[in-house]
């Protein structure tokens, strides 16, 4: 897939959800959202087996305000109301998640409620925000297009 139908594709909000990337096409991926102007947001959670410290590494890595406080609901609000970056799409790339996953199945789908919270609150808006785990991570549909 070439970078201008990624970008095409990560520009579409109807389309933007919770996936896995496949293998080795991060970079292509943060490109077309750098040239789409998007915010991109990185974060490795591999030393993260708790939720607790999962929200922490968050608000960590990507740079959230200091009133963050490092619960399901604060990091809601952060991705929900992204006055401090505002950008026309949104990318959260998570790396190593799959440590949470095995350590805490029901934390990690939790997790996942509020990213899919915010992604239909940004899509009500036409603003595509995206969360991609770069990891094998069971129950998530691989990015379509990077195949």
């Amino acid at each position: 897939m070439t970078q201008k139908n990624l970008q095409a594709l990560l520009e579409d909000a109807r389309q933007a959800g919770i996936y896995a990337l496949p293998h080795g096409d991060r970079l292509a991926l943060r490109d077309a959202a750098e040239a789409a102007g998007f915010a991109c947001f990185e974060a490795d959670l591999g030393d993260c087996d708790r939720i607790e410290a999962v929200l922490t590494q968050l608000g960590r890595q990507f740079g959230f305000p200091e009133w963050y406080g490092s619960n399901f609901d604060a990091l809601k609000d952060c991705l929900s109301d992204i006055s401090w970056r505002e950008e026309p799409g949104y990318l959260l790339i998570l790396s190593r998640a799959d440590t949470l996953q095995f350590a805490n199945a029901d934390a990690f789908r939790t997790l996942n409620d509020v990213f899919a919270a915010v992604i239909d609150a940004w899509r009500a808006q036409d603003v595509p925000m995206w969360v991609v785990y770069d990891c094998q991570t069971d129950g998530l549909a691989t990015l379509p297009t990077l195949e």
